[in-house]
């Protein structure tokens, strides 16, 4: 009985000892001596953005250039040699201020000459005046004298003129370029060859190129008095005056559709110069309704449809897909698929997989921005 006794007690105490070994390998494992203690992982949550309509006004972008509002040639007006340039190089000049001396040697002779024949010619008029009163010469003779004296006046006036253009004068107010001549150039009347260019740049055009389609809409917001124009710099920077719309072309280009557009803008501090690449925002139209969705809300299915996942009032997110038409700043403009006040995800999109239960929680990622000045915006449809 003893023996009998001692083995069961034995028994007994490898089997408390391996229970124990069981616990202790279970709780070192992150285990649970109850499996029905561990809860279930909770919703996702999520940055959600509720959308509401507003106003926003409607801009294109249009590449463009830039060109003086006024070019003009300098051109020589009297044959000679040139003896001073008169201006410096890529300064500003006047209208009527000289630029350049041509030898006056030639016009000042023949100017001589013209006034030695209009005073001969002035005193043949009178001494056949005095004739003609008293008949003692014809009528032909009398209108042949007063003929000559008429073509002296002429020719001393058209020889005043050349010693005037000896000075060649800035035809209009601008920026001249450089010189294509030197002291000591002939120049001549009719030559192919300018002397310089002068340029307006203020105001300053730009030209632009735009569908028939949108220039419908731009002339109704230009008849509205609301059709502004915007720049941003080939740097990226904006200019920092609004232009005004003009229509410079009539026909439209049969092969693009498109028809040029041309806009005025004041260039007081000469920041804007003739050939620049520049890119025009174009306000259309203001939209009192607009609703508008950030772009990180927006995504695309496999068949590049715009999409957005939308969370309800039973916190269940769904996919939806959007008429998403242009974008506005960094937003998206929606017109169709969303209502003003429901709840589109911008954060956590990673997570979704399917109509799912998420935690809505407000966005921390979202900054509209709808001004164009403030960002690179394209305002491509969708």
């Amino acid at each position: 009985m003893n023996v009998k006794f001692s083995q069961c007690a034995r028994a007994r105490s490898v089997m408390a000892v391996t229970a124990a070994l069981a616990v202790t390998v279970l709780a070192a494992c992150g285990g649970s001596a109850n499996p029905q203690a561990a809860s279930p992982p909770g919703p996702a949550a999520v940055g959600v953005f509720e959308v509401q309509t507003q106003p926003v006004a409607l801009h294109a972008e249009l590449p463009g250039r830039t060109l003086a509002s006024r070019v003009a040639e300098v051109r020589p007006q009297v044959s000679g040699i040139v003896q001073k340039r008169l201006f410096e190089e890529g300064s500003m000049v006047q209208r009527g201020q000289p630029l350049y001396q041509i030898d006056p040697a030639t016009m000042n002779a023949r100017l001589a000459k013209a006034q030695a024949q209009l005073q001969s010619a002035e005193s043949l008029a009178q001494r056949y005046t005095a004739l003609r009163e008293q008949k003692a010469i014809s009528q032909q003779q009398y209108d042949d004298a007063m003929s000559a004296w008429r073509n002296a006046q002429a020719d001393v006036e058209l020889a005043r003129i050349d010693t005037v253009y000896a000075k060649v004068l800035a035809p209009i107010t601008g920026r001249i370029g450089r010189s294509q001549v030197t002291e000591g150039a002939l120049v001549s009347v009719g030559q192919p060859q300018t002397l310089a260019t002068v340029q307006q740049t203020d105001p300053m055009y730009v030209d632009m190129q735009q569908s028939m389609a949108d220039i419908l809409r731009l002339q109704a917001a230009n008849a509205q008095g609301s059709a502004q124009v915007r720049l941003t710099l080939e740097d990226g920077s904006a200019y920092p005056v609004t232009g005004s719309l003009k229509f410079s072309e009539l026909n439209v280009d049969e092969s693009t559709g498109s028809v040029a557009l041309r806009a005025t803008f004041a260039n007081p501090q000469g920041v804007l110069r003739p050939g620049m690449f520049v890119r025009a925002h174009i306000q259309t139209a203001t939209k009192q309704d607009a609703l508008l969705v950030p772009q990180q809300a927006v995504w695309r299915n496999t068949q590049g449809h715009a999409m957005v996942w939308v969370v309800g009032a039973d916190s269940i997110a769904k996919p939806r897909p959007v008429n998403a038409v242009r974008t506005v700043g960094n937003t998206w403009l929606v017109e169709g698929g969303l209502q003003p006040g429901e709840k589109v995800i911008t954060e956590g999109l990673q997570k979704l997989r399917g109509e799912m239960p998420v935690t809505p929680v407000p966005a921390t990622n979202v900054d509209i921005v709808t001004d164009l000045s403030a960002v690179g915006a394209t305002g491509q449809g969708a």
